[in-house]
């Protein structure tokens, strides 16, 4: 009993512990069900309208179109300003992917199966596939379908499956460049079918046609007078408040706006010391003895020196710089020039020899893989090439060469160019032996049989070895200004006084730059899309650390936040000065139009101007000559009647009149059903774009790349 009594009394806590118990339970469990969730969060990159993006799938598409470029380009790897576009382009591409399926599913529209496989192997071809370049036949020049068949079989996961690890690896990137054609086939069939249907709504009729023909083939030639706004003061003419905000209001579509990050930074030129320069003078005096002497080859020591390699081989003049041109042309074997200094960088030649020769050799040339097996083949067909059998067929069939589409075609090539294409020995072979001499050689890439079908006639040469030193900060001057720079930081973490501290420091300051998390620099500053993805992961009044951007140091501090959504009336500087040159352009036209003037030559005693004059102006006439753009004088011109004196028109930078003294109208003949052909094709484009468009601004985006990238 006396137990159950303790019980009772202490049942309110109890409970407590019971339910707190409880609570960790759920919750554990709750957050160990949930870590999912909250990776995928943390993973995710974009959502669009609920679909989301992770990082996983983004960058999968990014690596697709990188190797797509690079197939196309023919390079090995992408500058980081082509990355950062393919970043942009697939964001683009997947953001527009959604917003489509979700407008075609809502009309019952899609792409199936059956439609794509047309378009990949069927009748219908995709122009995309048709457009590539890897797919045409290189004697037609045309797209050839069985050349993207077989691309389509080689790609194949079933066949890939089948090869050996270091063959797969070869294929991966091919493998990659077809899912992203697959995709971009698919985008852009969902486009053509979603436009097609809009464009189909909205038709021209005959009275669109015969206006439209009208505005490109009638012009008109003027004389005009103008007085410019300059003329009147613009302390003379008052803004008002409700005006500003009147204007804005109509025009705040304008300023819609990403949320925006307002910043000052600091930049620091990363440049050599005195101390270098004078290091590097003694430097390049040192290598002029050694290019001198003949302790060393020239070889080593343009290689261990200069930023430049030695080429081993002799070029003609037209091969050569001006500088290194008009040296070679009057020096003897073993001058030096040089060494000069320009643009804080030395140079410094020295002819090594000079020769009568062909400039340039035609080569044809088969390469085969390089194994045991492989050296058999090439046996065979050297000897089979040497009995007579064509040339071109045995490079078509046997080359792993680029140029075995072109039948072992490589095209004329120099010295430096035959040593690049192979290497040395390659080079030697296509100069020295006659013409139409087989021969073979092993090399990294496998053995090659070649042939040099036409030489240049003999031109004078040069063998030049060029040393180009630029002269860099040293390590100790890196440190030297870093430091300096990380004790001013240091000792100035108070945004307010920033600017104060600075200028004392000597250091300028940039303030008021205005950076969105999609700005991939800071103004002009190369590499610098570090300091932005810090600007957003960092609140008002944070000063950074520093940052390296190309040869520059950068130091940021926040300012601000301007959220997403509309400039602020505050922020619109470019308001005012408009409602000025209105307000200008009233004042001029009211007083020319109360002088009653009735001649072109008044108004521009008037305007204390000059009557001046202008041709072939249309209504479509973007810029007139002279004048600028002025679509209101353009249209006002338009509908004038063959001399008759305008009145007063209000224009952008000032107020003109004129007078048409000459239609033209352009000797064309008028089709009504190819105008109005011309004028479909051209809104279905027009509208087409904007749909697609309207339906991405429409959309719910949240765009975390900021985070990533």
């Amino acid at each position: 009993m006396a137990t159950l009594e303790k019980i009772r009394n202490k049942a309110g806590l109890l409970v407590i512990v019971v339910g707190v118990a409880l609570f960790a339970f759920i919750i554990g469990d709750f957050l160990n069900s949930g870590s999912t969730f909250f990776r995928q969060n943390q993973e995710k990159i974009v959502e669009v309208d609920g679909n989301v993006i992770s990082i996983q799938q983004y960058q999968e598409r990014i690596e697709e179109m990188t190797e797509f470029y690079k197939m196309q380009s023919g390079t090995s790897s992408l500058p980081e300003e082509y990355m950062n576009q393919i970043r942009q382009s697939v964001y683009n591409s997947m953001v527009q992917e959604i917003v489509l399926t979700e407008a075609m599913d809502k009309l019952g529209m899609t792409v199936g199966p059956e439609e794509l496989f047309d378009m990949v192997q069927g009748n219908n071809i995709s122009p995309v596939l048709q457009q590539n370049q890897m797919f045409h036949n290189p004697e037609t020049g045309m797209f050839d379908k069985m050349a993207l068949l077989d691309f389509l079989k080689t790609v194949d996961d079933d066949n890939i499956a089948t090869l050996p690890p270091d063959q797969q690896s070869q294929l991966l990137p091919y493998r990659n460049f077809w899912l992203f054609m697959e995709k971009n086939i698919k985008l852009q069939r969902m486009e053509q079918k979603y436009t097609t249907l809009l464009s189909k709504a909205i038709a021209a009729n005959a009275l669109d046609a015969k206006e439209a023909f009208n505005e490109t083939t009638e012009s008109s030639s003027i004389m005009y007078a103008m007085q410019p706004y300059s003329t009147i003061p613009d302390s003379t003419v008052s803004v008002t408040k409700s005006e500003l905000e009147k204007l804005y209001n109509q025009r705040k579509e304008a300023y819609k706006q990403a949320e925006t990050k307002v910043i000052k930074y600091i930049t620091i030129d990363i440049v050599p010391s005195e101390e270098d320069y004078a290091k590097a003078g003694a430097e390049i005096e040192t290598i002029k003895e050694e290019l001198t002497g003949s302790g060393h080859t020239i070889a080593d020591i343009v290689n261990e020196n200069s930023e430049i390699p030695y080429a081993d081989v002799f070029s003609s003049e037209n091969a050569l710089d001006p500088e290194i041109k008009t040296f070679a042309a009057s020096a003897s074997i073993g001058e030096i020039y040089g060494p000069a200094f320009e643009n804080n960088r030395y140079r410094m030649f020295k002819l090594v020899d000079k020769t009568i020769a062909p400039d340039s050799v035609k080569v044809e040339h088969i390469m085969i893989a390089g194994t045991g097996r492989d050296e058999v083949l090439a046996d065979s067909l050297l000897n089979a090439l040497k009995a007579g059998a064509d040339f071109a067929e045995i490079a078509r069939t046997y080359s792993v060469d680029q140029a075995a589409k072109n039948g072992g075609d490589v095209g004329w090539l120099t010295e430096a160019g035959a040593k690049a294409y192979v290497n040395d020995e390659f080079k030697q072979g296509v100069f020295s032996a006659p013409l139409n001499e087989l021969q073979q050689m092993k090399s990294l890439y496998g053995i090659h049989i070649y042939k040099a079908t036409e030489k240049t006639a003999n031109v004078q040469k040069y063998k030049i070895a060029n040393v180009e030193m630029t002269v860099s900060p040293s390590s100790k001057t890196y440190s030297n200004i870093y430091n300096e720079l990380n004790q001013f930081i240091s000792k100035n973490q108070n945004i307010d006084k920033f600017d104060d501290a600075a200028k004392e420091a000597g250091y300028n300051v940039r303030s008021s730059v205005n950076v969105t998390a999609n700005d991939q620099t800071l103004e002009m500053i190369g590499q610098s899309r570090p300091v932005v993805r810090w600007a957003f992961q960092n609140k008002k009044g944070s000063i950074s650390e520093i940052f390296e951007c190309d040869n520059k140091f950068v130091v940021a501090a926040i300012q601000g936040t301007i959220p997403e959504g509309y400039r602020p009336l505050s922020l619109v500087e470019e308001l005012k000065p408009v409602l000025i040159a209105e307000k200008k352009g009233k004042i001029i036209a009211d007083e020319l139009k109360s002088k009653s003037l009735t001649s072109l030559d008044a108004y521009a005693q008037a305007m204390n101007a000059s009557v001046d004059s202008v041709k072939f102006i249309n209504f479509n006439t973007r810029r007139i000559t002279g004048i600028g753009a002025e679509p209101k004088l353009n249209a006002m011109i338009a509908l004038a009647k063959p001399g008759q004196l305008s009145e007063p028109v209000i224009g952008n930078n000032g107020v003109y009149v004129f007078q048409v003294y000459e239609r033209n109208q352009e000797n064309a003949t008028y089709d009504e059903k190819i105008q109005i052909a011309t004028l479909d094709a051209s809104n279905a484009y027009r509208f087409g774009y904007q749909a697609v468009q309207t339906l991405i601004g429409r959309a719910k985006i949240t765009d975390n790349r900021i985070r990533f990238y």
